[in-house]
């Protein structure tokens, strides 16, 4: 193995794994697919528990508590004692329950999250299925998170099952038009579904190989799309379309449990209680993968040439390194969020996605088209412009929607 270059020390080390393996191209397929899923896997339970334990310490943390701390040190064993609580529950199932789909759902619900994964570039060289409409694929598979929340809902034959399945799919419905518009952007910039494409669109080549360490430097971030108009715009729509399609708070109604118990996860415990948890935040994971491919870099980062490579290619600090960084400064704000915001009501969810991000995100199709097409010479001026029009698109909707919400209560015995 070849240890210029930091960056692919664990693609080199697969390859060759995959060639002292295989004897057969049928063998060498699975071992492939083996070494492409398993670390996946691994990487990914770790990070589930690591973030379990990290989101509740950090609304401890807001909610002036100590958090998880009995279990090993500052409490960091809690997430495996939980897991081996919930395997060891017993697993009640209603007797009215549509038995084979209340089996069926939380199944469906990690298999699709944990499907999404597979599309997504961790490194040069680290994507589990690396095709050319990558992006289409993603929202297909993630689709299927709706038919599995909903099937929960109605195969445990409880109304507030039911509620919470029915909530749910109509917020993930109303929630995924902003989503898919807002990567729309990036792929008609881009020019292309893969996205590993996506990703190198986002480097200044020029920049990213020079010699001079401040030009490699601010090579690898120059070319986020974050930083241009119409990307800054669809990121933070995609942001907020996220938390609605994960499910996380402030859009958490399918869940509410002041109101609907647990919603859609009521009448579960045990095992598949479990298999519903990790799913979620897998799904929250792949979600977030998305995002940081589409906007922010995906796994470039600030980063200098090793100073005992010749490569101009090859990065100090490893591209899976800066990825699963942004991970978790996503998932940071996630927590900060939940433990900031109040739940909202129904009415103002709906309202939200198809009053205010919705015409948004069309505004934003438009004007990322209006500076592909048509400023291309002047093109300062011409960001400087869509950065503004954007901002009074957003105040102006944000003004049209306060006009319709009710006046406030009168009360004028009060005194």
């Amino acid at each position: 193995m070849n240890f210029d270059n930091p960056d692919q020390v664990l693609v080199q080390f697969a390859n060759w794994v995959q060639g002292e393996l295989a004897c057969s191209p049928a063998l060498a397929k699975i071992v492939g697919i083996l070494l492409a899923a398993v670390p996946l896997a691994t990487v990914f339970a770790l990070c589930f528990a690591f973030t379990t334990w990290l989101e509740r310490k950090g609304l401890a943390r807001i909610q002036n508590r100590i958090g998880p701390n009995r279990v090993g040190p500052f409490g960091l064993f809690q997430p495996i004692a939980d897991g081996i609580k919930m395997i060891t529950k017993e697993d009640i199932v209603p007797r009215s329950s549509d038995h084979f789909f209340h089996l069926i759902a939380p199944l469906l619900v990690l298999v699709s999250s944990m499907a999404c994964l597979a599309f997504i570039p961790f490194g040069l060289g680290m994507t589990m299925s690396p095709i050319d409409t990558a992006v289409v694929f993603f929202f297909a598979i993630l689709g299927m998170n709706t038919l599995a929340v909903f099937l929960a809902g109605w195969a445990s034959r409880n109304k507030y099952s039911l509620l919470g399945g029915m909530r749910a799919v109509a917020q993930m419905v109303s929630y995924e038009i902003p989503l898919v518009l807002s990567a729309v952007t990036v792929v008609m910039m881009v020019g292309s579904l893969d996205t590993r494409e996506i990703v190198g669109a986002q480097v200044v080549e020029g920049w990213a190989t020079s010699e001079n360490s401040g030009l490699r430097f601010l090579g690898q971030i120059a070319g986020w799309h974050v930083f241009t108009p119409w990307g800054f715009a669809g990121f933070i729509i995609f942001f907020i379309a996220a938390l609605a399609e994960t499910n996380r708070s402030p859009f958490d109604l399918p869940e509410a449990e002041s109101e609907i118990i647990a919603g859609y996860v009521t009448e579960y415990s045990g095992f598949k209680f479990a298999l519903f948890f990790l799913g979620e935040y897998i799904g929250a994971f792949a979600v977030l993968g998305l995002a940081i491919t589409l906007f922010l870099g995906g796994w470039n980062g600030p980063n200098f040439q090793p100073w005992w490579s010749s490569d101009p290619h090859a990065l100090l600090i490893p591209g899976f390194v800066w990825f699963f960084f942004k991970m978790f400064v996503l998932m940071a704000v996630l927590i900060w969020i939940r433990g900031t915001l109040p739940r909202l009501r129904v009415d103002q969810l709906m309202s939200f996605a198809w009053k205010f991000l919705l015409p948004l995100a069309l505004v934003n199709v438009f004007v990322a088209g209006f500076l592909f097409h048509v400023a291309k010479e002047d093109r300062v001026w011409a960001s400087v412009a869509a950065f503004v029009f954007l901002y009074l698109v957003a105040k102006g909707l944000s003004r049209m929607n306060q006009s319709d919400a009710p006046a406030p209560r009168k009360y004028h015995f009060a005194e």
